[in-house]
């Protein structure tokens, strides 16, 4: 009997060894397989997932965003303690005790593969979902797993467990193009990974699993399953208490976030922002690799500049009559009450335009949806269309533009005016005349709707708006403000072969001999002419040149005039010289650049560059200060700042420009259709363009009692002139000096 144990014994142990040794070549034998077809575990010791790029405002606010993955990369330290337990719960309990495998968890998994025919989830642990995220793809097969397992054991030997899991939290997607715990909690809740609370820390790592399909902006149902899954599994591996766990099933889930990132306030200048950068360090190095670009951008006076183009725009706009709405959802095939735009995802607050549907109408209102709010015009909502009726404008279905007066948020409505998106374009730019940094820029009324940047890219007839370019070149060619031309009619031979040229005034009268500084004041044509007839074209246009602007100009006498075009960028940097005792700081937007690791990449500092003469600069100065005293521009009196500057208006009224300036600070402003067509009767550059460039302006004020001032030279002689103008003369050319011109 004990020889029959022994021999049983033996044959048993040879049976075993057998299977061991089977199972250790195929174990060998899977490892040589795929030995050379594994990525390098050692490239996570340089871990630089995609991040986020962001734009700073000259404050530190932030104002733009390039990212393929919305990504903030963080330590361990930066992460609560809730968050952690909760992710480790509901995701890998076991987590702190296992070699990157669960072998109970895959035996599991393997039986019900078998016993279901299929290949179940469930047995992966957190390493294992690390690993496939970052190196494999989420293919059901067995040859993803087994390299995923392989993977995940050499992972487990190079790193520690809290090197791992901080990995995890910064790959792990979480929905809404969001990519790890730090942007989840942003999206969310509106704050860090650190700060979040019990209940907050189980939604994220109860979402992890269904990403989009389980965020609270998708299904709030799902989502609260979701978080008390986690919860749940935080009190049964002791991680809360019951108390603690029930209490936090108790409460509402409350999202502060977004889940589309709001729009820039300065679309147009992130844009000009981000061309640049790409041009020297490619898309990658932007997209990718989480820069910081420190720009000079003023977000209040951008904010301001928003509305003022927006407002002015809309108020022009209308005069051109109401337009039937281009959009009808029910001629689409779609429903009224499910349509649906990503803006409704957004807080939509009082004097918010909004995109709108309308729902009902009838003669004395007009019903619509915004999103949950249910919106009401009345017929002074719609006055200004001159219609006796709503239902003359809109019908059911038809998408429109609402401005929303009163909101009350907890009754989802609100009462409204009717808007429609503008026809007539715009754009603002703002310079540091000190230093060329550009304070704000808006290029047209919607970024949305046109990317096309009309603050640097459109090329425009600047109309009066260049005169001073000819008067500079004459102050230092030895006229004076007070120098005497003739307003009256004249006519100039033309080129070779081509005809005279008799330019005529805007108002078609004639004043006979007018200072030159009521010549420009008041913007008459026909001294500017005679002046630069005077002077020579390639003079004039010389000026121009040294003050910035570099569009073709041709070499004939309309330009005097503002027949050739340049775009706002070279016309409001030209102007900024002025009060800049003639020097022109190169325009710029971006202050700095540091890569993620806080290294500096490059830093712009101002580039000077002397364009006109300091004691001109000042003449020109005070007769553009009385441009806004006497001239075209008297509405921006209304100040009681110390301002200047220059209207602009084309023939036809196709284009209209303010330009002016403070001690600090010179803006632009141009109106115009993208068409060269008329924008209205009477919409000179003081009409159209010069009220926005106020309401700007009273934002760079502020509420400064105390103006700075426009520092004169030393060699400027003042003298008491007519109408009580204190004008200012270079040395040696004042009245009574012996000077003759």
């Amino acid at each position: 009997m004990a020889r029959y144990v022994i021999k049983v014994a033996r044959q048993a142990g040879i049976i075993i060894l057998f299977i061991v040794a089977a199972i250790l070549g195929a174990a060998s034998g899977v490892l040589f397989a795929f030995a050379g077809d594994m990525p390098q575990i050692s490239n996570l010791d340089d871990y630089a997932p995609s991040t986020i790029t962001r734009v700073y405002g000259g404050g530190g606010e932030i104002v733009g965003e390039f990212a393929i993955q919305r990504r903030e990369v963080i330590s361990y330290e930066d992460l609560s303690p809730h968050l952690i337990a909760a992710i480790k719960a509901a995701e890998d309990a076991d987590f702190d005790q296992h070699f990157g495998l669960s072998i109970p968890r895959i035996i599991v998994t393997l039986v019900k593969d078998i016993l279901e025919r299929r290949k179940a989830g469930g047995a992966s642990t957190l390493t294992q979902q690390l690993t496939r995220k970052l190196f494999l793809t989420d293919e059901k097969t067995w040859e993803r797993k087994i390299k995923e397992a392989i993977l995940a054991v050499q992972i487990e030997k190079r790193y520690t467990k809290r090197e791992i899991f901080t990995l995890y939290c910064n790959q792990m997607y979480f929905g809404h193009g969001v990519y790890g715990v730090q942007s989840a909690s942003r999206l969310y809740f509106g704050k860090t990974a650190k700060e979040l609370s019990i209940d907050e820390a189980a939604l994220i790592a109860g979402i992890l699993q269904g990403n989009v399909r389980q965020s609270p902006y998708v299904n709030m149902d799902a989502a609260l399953r979701r978080r008390n899954y986690a919860l749940t599994r935080m009190e049964a591996v002791g991680y809360i208490t019951p108390e603690a766990a029930a209490e936090a099933r108790k409460r509402p889930i409350v999202v502060s976030g977004e889940p589309a990132s709001p729009p820039s306030i300065a679309p147009y200048f992130v844009e000009e922002v981000r061309k640049d950068l790409e041009i020297r360090y490619g898309a990658k190095q932007i997209y990718e690799n989480g820069l910081s670009i420190q720009t000079s951008l003023d977000v209040r006076l951008q904010e301001a500049a928003n509305r003022a183009l927006d407002d002015g725009l809309r108020r022009i706009d209308r005069l051109r009559g109401f337009r039937t709405p281009a959009r009808n959802v029910l001629t689409e095939g779609q429903e009224v009450d499910t349509f649906r735009l990503s803006r409704w995802e957004r807080a939509m607050r009082a004097d918010d335009v909004v995109p709108a549907v309308v729902t009902a109408v009838d003669a004395a209102s007009i019903q619509l949806r915004a999103g949950r709010l249910s919106v009401s015009i009345d017929r002074k909502g719609f006055a200004w269309t001159r219609r006796n009726a709503a239902t003359q404008l809109v019908s059911v279905g038809d998408l429109v533009e609402a401005r929303l007066g009163t909101v009350d948020t907890a009754a989802g409505t609100a009462t409204a005016t009717l808007e429609q998106p503008p026809l007539v374009q715009g754009a603002i730019l703002a310079i540091d005349n000190r230093t060329g940094q550009v304070k704000a820029m808006a290029g047209g009324s919607s970024f949305e709707r046109s990317k096309f940047n009309r603050a640097t890219q459109a090329l425009r007839q600047v109309g009066s708006a260049f005169k001073p370019f000819v008067y500079t070149a004459a102050i230092d060619r030895g006229y004076t403000p007070a120098t005497v031309l003739m307003d009256s009619p004249a006519t100039f031979g033309g080129a070779a072969g081509s005809p005279s040229y008799s330019p005529g005034n805007y108002d078609r009268k004639f004043l006979g001999p007018v200072t030159l500084r009521r010549a420009l004041e008041d913007s008459r044509n026909i001294p500017a002419v005679r002046v630069m007839d005077q002077l020579g074209p390639a003079q004039v246009i010389s000026y121009a040149r040294r003050l910035g602007v570099e569009s073709p100009m041709p070499p004939y006498l309309s330009v005097a005039l503002g027949a050739s075009e340049a775009t706002l960028l070279e016309m409001t940097s030209a102007y900024s010289a002025f009060p800049n005792q003639g020097v022109r700081m190169r325009p710029f937007s971006i202050d700095q650049v540091t890569d993620r690791e806080g290294n500096v990449l490059e830093e712009n500092r101002p580039e000077p560059r002397d364009a006109i003469r300091a004691d001109t600069a000042f003449v020109m100065t005070n007769i553009l200060r009385g441009v806004v005293q006497r001239g075209t521009a008297t509405r921006a009196n209304a100040l009681n700042w110390p301002v200047g500057g220059k209207t602009g208006t084309t023939d036809d009224y196709t284009d209209a420009w303010f330009i002016g300036f403070d001690p600090d600070i010179t803006i632009g402003v141009w109106v115009g259709l993208d068409v060269k067509k008329p924008i209205g009767a009477g919409q000179t550059g003081g009409a159209a363009a010069l009220p926005i460039w106020i309401d700007i302006m009273k934002a760079w004020i502020g509420d400064r009692t105390e103006p700075p001032a426009f520092e004169p030279p030393g060699n400027i002689v003042f003298v008491s002139a007519d109408q009580g103008i204190n004008e200012a003369f270079i040395a040696g050319t004042q009245p009574g000096s012996g000077f003759r011109q």
